[in-house]
């Protein structure tokens, strides 16, 4: 596998709330999106606080992905991370009402187990046609779905950065867990929704697919931003058929 990853703080905002990383081992990696929201700097405290406690928690692995129950190894990280982010907002008058996205992606050269909380996503993608994986926790993502709302007004809809559920925002929050094999989708993509929020489904399938890989994580965000860049725009993509590689400077 091959990836990519990125973040910006886009054309409007002074601070970078986003976070993102990817994390190999042996055959397989783990990518993460965290957006923080809160006041201040709380949000760039509650994404980076997750970014730094999921590599904590991949990293003391001591035996082989093959012999993990992966989907609730990652149910149970997602909690321990939210756990930590919820103390930390608790305890520390500078952090409260903190919180923070979350899209975790572990891919082998196999399978695929996403977790996630909040409106950042994650999309599948092959030559032909994408998947979004992912159900937005958010005001207009639930208006949607119960048929109330069309996803076109949904893009401009004014709550539309209302979100219902975040991490660190309550003990003991429960991901929703999307597990399959790759199949025949070639390239994962996890971001948050700054970039959602400017480019379109069919736009990202274009631009993923017939853009080169050491050009594509700028080309997106050179887009986003030429739209009004008005938040923080953060992805990574992971290529199923390459070999595991560094991202680009």
């Amino acid at each position: 596998m091959k990836y990519v990853y990125q973040s910006d703080k886009g054309k409007v905002r002074k601070l970078n709330e986003d976070a993102v990383a990817v994390f190999p081992r042996d055959n397989a990696l783990l990518a993460v999106v965290a957006d923080g929201m809160g006041g201040h700097q709380a949000g760039d405290v509650a994404s980076k606080l997750t970014i730094e406690h999921v590599e904590k928690l991949w990293s003391e692995l001591n035996e082989p992905l093959e012999n993990l129950n992966l989907e609730d190894w990652l149910t149970n990280s997602i909690k321990k991370v939210n756990n930590v982010v919820y103390e930390k907002a608790q305890s520390d008058g500078s952090c409260q009402g903190m919180g923070t996205t979350i899209v975790v992606a572990i891919c082998t050269a196999q399978e695929l187990v996403i977790g996630h909380i909040g409106d950042s996503r994650a999309y599948l993608f092959n030559q032909s046609t994408w998947k979004q994986v992912t159900n937005d926790h958010s005001l207009v993502g639930e208006l949607v779905r119960t048929g109330q709302l069309s996803e076109e007004d949904a893009q401009v809809h004014p709550k539309r950065n209302v979100i219902l559920k975040a991490l660190g925002t309550e003990l003991d929050l429960k991901p929703d867990i999307f597990q399959s094999e790759w199949n025949d989708f070639e390239r994962l993509l996890i971001c948050s929704d700054g970039l959602t929020n400017k480019i379109t489904d069919e736009e990202l399938h274009h631009i993923i697919m017939q853009t080169e890989d050491d050009k594509l994580s700028q080309t997106l965000i050179n887009l986003a931003n030429e739209r009004g860049g008005e938040d923080n725009i953060t992805l990574a993509i992971i290529n199923q058929h390459e070999k595991v590689g560094e991202p680009p400077c």
